[in-house]
């Protein structure tokens, strides 16, 4: 093996492990620890504890508990806000491991990488998630959870043989994130506000009140000659939504 090839197919690894990581952790540490120990993944030293028949049976257990937890709407979400801090602490560790025995520095590089690329893919699921939970029927989480569980065991398998491949997916992915996790991030937004108002928690009235008070006061310098009419009309439109 080159050395281009040996550096991508170490890149795809450490990068792959965390990407999956963020998204279903146990799945990927089964994926990972039967694949080496049935001999189909030759995996790092650092990696190869995940071989182990006690790591396989909790990743196994933890598995067979997501499952069911990540098809019940509501409970998806506990359960990724729970993960918050498991999954991505996981996933740059796996990544510092699977570059292999190297210097401590870039150990450390790719730990930062990992931890970043986990906490990607997992703030697209869990924000994803979120906003199909507004939808009360079940069918929508059972398409998402199943459609993760394949993307985690075809995205390593892309990782493991054919990791250029894989490498252009990822960055794909990432710009797919930037367009992508702004407008979920403006959509929870939006569904925290309405639930805090259906609480009571948030006064619907407020923005209304608030912009009352504003063209009160623009009123106010109106008539002392502060501002003019056109200023003030403008303002108070402005306010009000209203074209100037």
């Amino acid at each position: 093996m080159s050395e281009f090839e040996l550096l991508s197919s170490t890149i795809a690894l450490s990068m792959g492990a965390a990407w999956a990581s963020g998204i279903n952790l146990y799945a990927a540490l089964l994926v990972l620890g039967v694949g080496g120990s049935t001999g189909h993944i030759a995996l790092p030293p650092e990696l190869q504890v995940l071989q182990d028949p006690m790591v396989i049976g909790a990743a196994g257990l933890m598995y067979f508990i997501e499952f069911f937890a990540d098809k019940t709407p509501g409970v998806d979400s506990g359960w990724d806000g729970i993960h918050t801090f498991i999954r991505i602490p996981a996933g740059a560790l796996l990544a510092a491991s699977a570059v292999g025995d190297v210097t401590p520095a870039l150990e450390i590089t790719a730990g930062i990488l990992g931890g970043s690329m986990s906490a990607a893919s997992h703030a697209a699921k869990a924000g994803s998630r979120l906003m199909i939970n507004t939808s009360p029927e079940p069918f929508t989480n059972w398409t998402a959870s199943i459609s993760e569980d394949i993307a985690v065991i075809a995205g390593l398998w892309a990782a493991l043989n054919y990791p250029i491949a894989f490498i252009i997916f990822l960055v794909l992915f990432l710009i797919f994130l930037v367009w992508f996790l702004p407008k979920i991030w403006r959509g929870v937004k939006l569904l925290f506000t309405k639930l805090g108002q259906l609480l009571g928690l948030i006064d619907k009235k407020k923005p209304q009140t608030d912009s009352l008070e504003q063209i009160a006061t623009l009123k106010a310098l109106l008539d002392d000659g502060a501002i003019t009419q056109e200023e003030y009309e403008a303002k108070k439109n402005h306010l009000l939504n209203l074209p100037s």
